[in-house]
């Protein structure tokens, strides 16, 4: 048994680092210290450090991993039951004072994010929720000034200065007068020097706003999170995204918070209670608006998953209705991996949206998403909507000619290829809705959804 331990521990050991992460040459997407592109793929899990043992930690990591994430969004001192121990009866702080934390809360913090790195996956790590520095609506309490923002923040960073770490200021809070600038400045200021500025920093702003809406241009902040939330389908996270992309000071843009599956629409709720749920269409849509127009990767989330619901130890927050464990399969988040493959078996960040490649006129809530090599090399479009079955391209924006035109189709909850795909007269056609079955009478709707490829053919 003792052997092997230690082969175990020898394995661990021996894996190699993940490397450190940086803002690409182009200021548009994200890459490791050696230059090569990494599609950040996260998956929303606030309440990990928190409410789950070792054990469920490491069932939690491991499906993660298994199914192409490469990141974890994680909170240090947490939104829910902060004035309430963690699994193992370890408050984060002495007497909630940020400049006293507590040494064995924040080994079991130190656990899960060693686990994480030997299975691959980055620590998308918040200091502190924002409820801790803005009590607009949440339990609170507010602890943080500038002052110790800073020293617990340059605790936190030394900490943590050799791990695969990624810090997130915020914590769905707007930023509303100058004394909480200042407490977000700090806390940045102390990530700043106590890992060295070697790890990148972000800010989760509030449902419905952007980073840019209150950091347009702060020289601290190495790339733009936004959160599209929860309050209708089909929100358009890709005007999100331009708006971050023509700033003067251009950096990384991604939707950290989109729509998560198994959480009530809210904005089709009746008497506070849900009526309508997202699920894994929504969640793949809102990923595939996001990636071709221009973010840097994309965070996914399931309601039950961020809060680790369970009856069996306490209330649901904000209507989960599935128990964390059986979450962990639902369909959406296979189907990010789906993306994140298809999109690293590219030179996907040679791709900028183009709406003027698709000639057709499209209007309403639920349009194409297009982006388009910036050498022509190859185009990669979506088509959300079951109805549409047709494109008219704009072949002239293409380093080569309609005939040597290779059109690839695939389902993209699945990877696998769709057929039905023809081009005539310079119209790229598809199969219509009435084509597509899941069973004898049985006619999918609007969860159809396509993407193409299209690329000159292979000599």
């Amino acid at each position: 048994m003792r052997f092997a331990f230690f082969l175990f521990a020898l394995a661990v050991s021996a894996r190699a680092a993940l490397p450190d992460l940086k803002v690409a040459d182009d200021h548009r997407h994200l890459a490791t210290a050696d230059g090569k592109p990494f599609f950040l793929l996260g998956d929303t899990a606030w309440e990990l450090f928190h409410r789950l043992t070792r054990e469920e930690a490491d069932l939690y990591l491991k499906n993660r991993a298994g199914k192409g994430f490469n990141t974890i969004l994680a909170v240090a001192l947490a939104e829910h039951e902060f004035d309430q121990p963690n699994a193992y009866g370890e408050m984060p702080l002495e007497n909630n004072d940020p400049t006293k934390p507590r040494e064995a809360y924040f080994q079991h913090v130190d656990w899960i994010v060693n686990k994480a790195e030997s299975l691959g996956l980055y620590t998308a790590m918040l200091p502190t929720w924002g409820d801790k520095w803005n009590k607009k609506w949440g339990k609170g309490p507010e602890i943080f000034t500038p002052e110790n923002a800073a020293t617990y923040c340059e605790w936190l960073a030394k900490r943590y200065k050799d791990k695969p770490i990624i810090w997130i200021l915020g914590g769905d809070r707007s930023v509303d007068n100058d004394a909480q600038r200042a407490i977000i400045r700090a806390m940045a200021a102390g990530l700043k020097k106590g890992d060295g500025g070697r790890h990148l920093i972000t800010f989760h702003p509030k449902g419905g706003a952007n980073s840019s809406d209150y950091w347009p241009d702060e020289p601290w902040l190495d790339f733009h999170m936004f959160q599209s939330g929860h309050a209708q389908r089909a929100k358009a996270n890709y005007d999100m995204n331009a708006k971050n992309l023509a700033l003067p000071a251009l950096k990384p843009t991604l939707d950290g918070e989109p729509c998560y599956e198994d959480h009530p629409v809210r904005g089709l709720m009746k008497d506070k209670k849900p009526t309508e749920w997202f699920d894994d269409y929504d969640v793949r849509r809102a990923a595939w608006w996001s990636v071709l127009s221009g973010a840097c990767g994309h965070v996914y989330g399931t309601h039950s998953i961020w809060q680790f619901h369970d009856l069996r130890k306490r209330k649901a927050q904000t209507d989960a209705r599935t128990p964390w464990q059986q979450a962990l399969d639902l369909p959406g988040a296979a189907q990010m991996g789906v993306m994140k493959k298809f999109m690293e078996g590219l030179d996907w960040t040679k791709l900028r949206r183009d709406d003027s490649f698709l000639l057709n006129s499209y209007s309403g809530t639920n349009p194409p998403m297009c982006a388009v090599a910036t050498d022509g090399s190859f185009v990669v479009v979506y088509v959300p909507d079951a109805q549409t079955t047709s494109i008219a391209p704009d072949f002239s924006k293409l380093s080569f000619k309609p005939a040597d035109m290779e059109a690839i189709s695939m389902d993209p909850a699945t990877g696998k290829p769709m057929g039905h795909l023809t081009v005539t007269s310079g119209i790229l056609l598809f199969g219509a809705a009435s084509e597509w079955k899941d069973a004898p009478g049985q006619v999918i709707g609007r969860t159809k959804d396509w993407v193409f490829l299209l690329r000159k053919k292979k000599s």
